[in-house]
């Protein structure tokens, strides 16, 4: 969600904050805003709603130099996306400064508190309370005052804070939402992202729960909120900001999508082993695998859509229950859970908030978790028993793409890994397996050849009135991620369906307006696919088809066809989901929308 960025250092802060601002706008946000302590002990701060353009606008000419400063993308939570609201907020003195991320629960109280004590609060967001308490707490020492503070405040939270009258220092500090410091040459950042702090430094600490950075130019001290010193690693990144960047494409998403073969290609890296599978990754919990009864997937939005996809395959393969749930609801109307329960969870980021508290509650009633995650350092790979990183490299698109296939192929390799150990993967399924995974960077190169033909349908449909997206087996939650890709990133209304469940209910919306778009790949469900698309087709929509190439049987129900190469059905979901992919890109486009950053959303939600 938010971006944070803090610098201190010799040189210039404010291009510094806004290159890092800029680097960050990929996570969503709908205002910014930077302070600055000027060499003269003055605070300046600016802040604009909107994008980060009109911050710079409002900074033309008008920024001072400084060697310290913060600087924040917004994305609303508490009170209306506006200049009054959007960070950084002052304290009444007009000392101290506080960006945030996250939410603090206790807000009202404590803003109602604040207020009878007399202090002036003038936006409607809970991130100002923190200023007020830092306020009251300091005593001349910065670090000590936000410890105290924090320890007021209930939720979630990733904060900077900065004192005029201390302008050699920066207090960072996390509770279940990211922040990250990073260490340069005489120079120290603050920032809710690598990406942000990577064109200075690859030497980077991952904070962790209640820490407190305490940061000069030539360092960090790190405490708990209880001002006990702890130790982190400094962690050196090993992707460079080259990989951030576009590369000549028009779109991040594009780029993304293109980088797909090399991502699935690194996700089995190092998990085939001949013509066997090996995941080491489970090493920590290999004793207790034999004794699993039950399986719950936890993930949101499409690492759900990827957990559906291997709870369809884990209950064939293991011949136990397997079930997926939505990670906002988990806790609310949990399952039986005990030490024969394995919990796996699925989070691009690492850090989304509905996924991370069901872990945890799992981890209390005795379950082994395991975590599936693109992110090295990130909250989940804390809470988990066994991690499983995707290795996809980074995402900058606000829609997941080469993330979900790569939590597909992922998973996919945990299943086998899992079936394995518990003697169901006959040797025969195994070899087959190990050969379509090597094959299938290729195949999704050839898949990728559907962007022409995509941008086409695209231009054809961009006027409909809505889309219709069906599947059955695991096509259910390809057409599932197939309509959140649309919805997403051009604004049309779209919705998944099981194909079967056309009949009962929502046949009543297709018409010639309405198409719809069937994953249609060769599986064990095909003829009932093609039952339930007829059904559709009879009532006018014009059907668009995902099939597999050589499969010319779907000329006789389909009005236009996006081919994908063949492969055996548990990895057809990998390939089907990208002309979906390029079909949403393509209806953006030519519909004119923030493809990187559609209106609303964020990369990673990190609040419940």
């Amino acid at each position: 969600m938010c971006g944070i960025v803090g610098y201190i250092g010799p040189r210039d802060a404010a291009p510094i904050l806004l290159e890092g601002l800029a680097r960050l706008e990929y996570r969503g946000y709908d205002s910014a805003g930077i302070a600055l302590v000027t060499a003269a002990g003055d605070l300046f701060v600016e802040k604009k709603a909107g994008k980060l353009a009109n911050l710079r606008t409002a900074l033309v000419d008008a920024t001072p130099a400084a060697a310290i400063g913060l600087a924040h993308t917004r994305w609303a939570t508490h009170g209306r996306p506006n200049d009054l609201n959007a960070h950084p907020h002052v304290d009444c003195s007009g000392d101290i400064t506080v960006i945030h991320n996250g939410i603090i629960e206790n807000f009202q109280e404590l803003r109602d508190g604040l207020a009878a004590r007399g202090h002036r609060l003038a936006s409607e967001t809970d991130t100002e309370a923190l200023a007020h308490l830092v306020e009251e707490a300091y005593a001349g020492d910065l670090a000590a005052a936000v410890r105290a503070a924090l320890g007021r405040a209930d939720g979630a939270y990733a904060v900077a804070v900065m004192h005029r009258g201390e302008p050699g220092r920066l207090v960072g500090a996390r509770l279940n939402v990211p922040l990250i410091v990073g260490l340069g040459d005489g120079e120290s950042f603050l920032a809710s992202d690598v990406a942000a702090v990577l064109a200075h430094t690859n030497r980077v600490v991952f904070l962790e729960e209640g820490d407190v950075a305490d940061l000069t130019a030539d360092g960090v001290t790190i405490t708990g909120v209880d001002g006990v010193p702890r130790e982190r690693l400094v962690n050196v990144i090993d992707w460079s900001i080259e990989a951030a960047e576009k590369g000549g494409y028009a779109h991040f998403m594009l780029k993304e999508m293109h980088e797909q073969p090399g991502a699935i290609r690194a996700a089995t890296a190092g998990r085939l082993h001949g013509d066997e599978v090996r995941v080491d990754e489970l090493a920590p919990i290999a004793d207790r695998l034999a004794g699993i009864e039950r399986i719950e997937l936890v993930a949101c939005g499409s690492a759900n859509y990827a957990a559906a996809v291997a709870g369809y395959l884990f209950q064939d393969w293991l011949g136990i229950p397997v079930r997926n749930t939505v990670g906002s609801e988990f806790r609310y109307s949990p399952p039986p859970l005990d030490e024969r329960t394995l919990v796996i969870a699925v989070t691009q980021s690492g850090e989304t908030a509905d996924t991370i508290a069901p872990t945890r509650y799992a981890r209390e009633q005795g379950c082994p978790v395991v975590a599936v995650t693109n992110t090295v350092g990130s909250a989940i790979t804390r809470d988990a028993d066994a991690v499983l990183f995707l290795q996809a490299g980074p995402e900058i698109a606000v829609v997941a793409t080469k993330t979900f296939v790569t939590q597909v192929t992922t998973l996919v390799l945990l299943g086998a890994a899992l079936a394995k150990a518990r003697g169901r993967l006959p040797r025969d399924r195994e070899r087959e397996l190990v050969a379509e995974l090597r094959a299938l960077p290729a195949k999704a190169e050839r898949a990728l050849q559907m962007s022409e033909p995509a941008a086409i349908l695209a231009r054809r449909y961009v006027n409909s009135r809505g889309f219709m997206f069906v599947g059955r087996g695991v096509g259910y939650p390809v057409a599932l991620e197939g309509a959140l890709k649309l919805k997403e990133v051009s604004y049309v209304h779209a919705e998944g369906y099981a194909a079967g469940e056309l009949k009962h209910g929502p046949i009543s919306l297709l018409d010639v307006e309405v198409p719809l778009v069937a994953v249609a790949t060769r599986s064990s469900l095909q003829e009932k696919l093609v039952s339930n698309v007829m059904e559709g087709r009879a009532r006018d929509a014009r059907v668009i088809a995902v099939a597999t190439e050589g499969d010319e049987a779907v000329r006789a129900y389909a009005d236009d066809i996006l081919w994908v190469p063949e492969t055996i059905e548990a990895l057809s979901p990998i390939l089907a989901v990208i002309p979906l992919q390029l079909f949403a890109y393509h209806t953006a486009v030519a519909r004119g929308t923030d493809v990187d950053q559609p209106r609303n959303l964020a990369k990673s939600v990190t609040v419940e």
